[in-house]
């Protein structure tokens, strides 16, 4: 079943076309890789998703409802949470506090009643944070750690649609082969719908379920990695490099 249905979208600044029709579906459960060379569109495709672009045209309707004209943190409690390339975390809290921004878009208690500290905000907050737990200043820990907070950060919000932005970006091989592997325990044990943006093909065609390979802002395929690595249409749009020598 679809969870995520885009159809046709299309977006341009001052007559550069970013996004050129673009349509793909993400189904309940999988992992969909969007890849394709540098400015071909992947950014902007998350940025429609979660509301920082207006599309000129086009759909995009998550469980059915148009996710056009809603504003981010709209879009954040319907369940779709976003990893961002870059650590985007706040150093000097600890991972316990960073993760609990996560649960924020699950919380009820007003202002006045959080501020103040009164019984319910007080009773939600412990609720929140046994799902949590306090370790370590976040800021001290190693690169990929951190990284793998941001994930934790997200999957605090309990999304139904995860958006990776280059997940591994910056990473070495053995803080890449983590991330991936974690990256797959969220499909497997959690089943949250995945949408992953990466450079790095060898990750990417290991371990998506399906991919959509972009290109100057406009689909050119779609498949199985086994089919896109063959793709001679794909290999075209990387500069001829071979995807069959990655993974």
């Amino acid at each position: 079943m679809s969870l995520l249905e885009v159809r046709e979208l299309t977006l341009a600044f001052s007559g550069l076309v970013a996004l050129d029709g673009v349509s793909f579906d993400a189904n309940d459960g999988e992992l969909l890789a969007i890849i394709g060379p540098n400015g071909a569109g992947k950014t902007s495709i998350f940025n429609c998703l979660n509301g920082v672009y207006r599309p000129r045209t086009g759909t995009m309707r998550f469980q059915g409802r148009d996710l056009r004209g809603l504003r981010p943190h709209e879009i954040a409690r319907l369940g779709i949470a976003r990893v961002f390339q870059n650590v985007e975390l706040f150093p000097h809290m600890t991972v316990a506090d960073n993760l609990m921004l996560g649960r924020h878009v699950l919380m009820r208690t007003g202002l006045i009643t959080g501020a103040l500290w009164l019984g319910p905000a007080r009773r939600e907050e412990v609720r929140h944070r046994r799902r949590v737990e306090e370790v370590s200043p976040v800021g001290a820990l190693p690169y990929g750690l951190q990284k793998r907070v941001q994930l934790g950060r997200a999957l605090a919000m309990e999304p139904k649609l995860l958006l990776l932005d280059e997940p591994v970006a910056g990473m070495n091989l053995e803080e890449t082969e983590d991330v991936a592997r974690f990256v797959l325990d969220v499909k497997e044990e959690l089943g949250v719908t995945q949408i992953l943006v990466d450079h790095d093909m060898g990750v990417v065609l290991d371990i998506a379920d399906r991919v959509v390979v972009l290109d100057f802002g406009r689909k050119i395929a779609e498949g199985a990695p086994d089919a896109i690595r063959r793709n001679p249409d794909v290999e075209r749009a990387y500069l001829g490099e071979p995807l069959s020598a990655a993974g």
